[in-house]
């Protein structure tokens, strides 16, 4: 019996891990993000955001599959709205990246969209 509590202590849960897609469309840009948002993952956040920027098309964000996010994913969906042409919209967010948008107040600067988009 203790060697079965010790294997669960010494064994601890790992999150999902984090994956950002960059889709470009006729009309728009959308960055699919999934997993755990945090540090780990800046440098592919800055890159699909120097992407999306460069499509000089409008840009939403399908945060449905996220399962964690940090400071590291707010900073970055605040560079998002600060940087984009137009209005940046994020698209299902799950009840914890709500949570942050509305604590951080980032929410007030992006257009928070519960439905899934058809995209083109």
């Amino acid at each position: 019996m203790s060697d079965q509590v010790h294997d669960a202590v010494a064994t601890p849960d790992v999150g999902e891990p984090a994956t950002v897609h960059l889709i470009v469309g006729s009309s728009r840009a959308r960055i699919v993000l999934s997993g755990e948002i945090d540090a780990d993952i800046g440098p592919e956040l800055t890159e699909a955001t120097d992407e999306a920027d460069a499509t000089g098309l409008p840009v939403e964000v399908d945060a449905h599959h996220v399962t964690f996010m940090d400071s590291s994913g707010v900073a970055f969906l605040a560079r998002m709205a600060t940087r984009m042409p137009g209005r940046v919209s994020i698209l299902r967010a799950p009840p914890t990246v709500k949570f942050l948008l509305e604590v951080t107040r980032i929410g007030d600067l992006l257009e928070i969209v519960d439905e899934s988009r058809d995209f083109d």
